[in-house]
């Protein structure tokens, strides 16, 4: 059997449908997350408060729940019902623990992958585009103004989740594990520092990356905008509200996306991403494996030092 074949013989996920993030302060998510564009509900009270996130298409794509330190709560995924034995196989054969007292969710089931990390797979909608996300700049004609004034600027309000990036030991163990877990197949990596991977349904270049450290943890989630100018908008309504640290405006080599990352006050992520490049359900997207210098950007400004630093690791 072919390594194509092979792939397309594994069940697979379509979509993430939520995240859920331990932070040690609420209200500084509340700000954060609100800050940068998302619609942020409270639930509960007192030291019960949590919050959910939402993009412009109404869905809840995060919960921030409250904690000692910050870090993964959990990932879920959605797949179509009829695959849903089928995955659970997948799982149990690929060796991860099932996980059957935990307090969340019962949709579905629970698991541990290799790091430990918490994950969900549910049957649920299809929240990952079917089609590329048209990402379109128009330029004006003669004789007529090109942009408007900073004062007529709306908030930048990202449409929906496009991918999180995760912190792993094992880079090539991470994507060998999900590809026969949850059937994601590989985009594209540099060696073992970082890789890519996308949903067999059609998915956006990556639902879910990783990237080398000594430990498991959260880099980002990318929230997908318009294109290029909502990137530095969103960039500067983030600086206005005092979140100024971060990595940008650049456009990537692998994903091929324009973006901005903005630093969260717990050392991770929140980026504003468009165009990115998007393979269609049952595609042979050919995976490269790309030199180190072309893993993180095409062109922008210079990486922070601490840009792939994992503060969740020990000491």
């Amino acid at each position: 059997m072919t390594d194509l074949a092979a792939a397309r013989a594994v069940a697979g996920v379509h979509s993430i449908d939520h995240f859920a993030l331990d932070v040690p302060c609420v209200d500084e998510a509340e700000r954060f997350f609100s800050a940068f564009g998302l619609e942020v509900a409270s639930r509960g009270t007192g030291d019960a408060r949590e919050l959910e996130l939402r993009a412009a298409d109404g869905h809840r794509w995060g919960r921030v729940l409250p904690a000692a330190r910050k870090s993964l709560a959990y990932l879920s995924f959605n797949c179509f019902e009829s695959d849903l034995p089928a995955i659970r196989s997948q799982v149990e054969a690929s060796g991860a623990v099932l996980v059957t007292d935990t307090f969340r969710d019962r949709a579905g089931f629970w698991f541990r992958d290799p790091d430990g990390n918490l994950v969900q797979v549910k049957a649920g909608p299809k929240t990952s585009p079917s089609a590329k996300t048209p990402s379109v700049v128009t330029g004006s004609g003669a004789n007529e103004r090109g942009s408007h004034a900073r004062s007529a600027s709306q908030q930048v309000k990202p449409r929906r989740l496009s991918h999180v990036l995760l912190f792993t030991p094992d880079v090539l163990g991470a994507i060998d594990f999900y590809a026969k877990a949850l059937g994601l197949r590989l985009s594209d990596k540099s060696i073992d520092i970082i890789a890519f991977t996308h949903a067999p349904h059609g998915s956006d270049h990556h639902l879910v990356a990783f990237a080398k450290s000594h430990a498991r943890g959260w880099h980002h989630s990318a929230w997908d905008v318009e294109n290029v100018n909502k990137v530095g908008e969103g960039a500067s309504q983030m600086q206005a509200a005092g979140f100024s640290k971060g990595w940008g405006t650049g456009r990537h080599v692998l994903g091929s996306n324009y973006f901005h990352y903005v630093q969260d006050p717990w050392g991770s992520f929140c980026e504003y991403s468009a165009d990115i490049d998007f393979v269609s359900a049952g595609h042979d997207w050919p995976a490269g494996d790309f030199p180190p210098e072309d893993s993180l950007y095409l062109w922008g400004p210079r990486v922070p030092e601490d840009f792939v630093h994992n503060y969740e690791a020990p000491a």
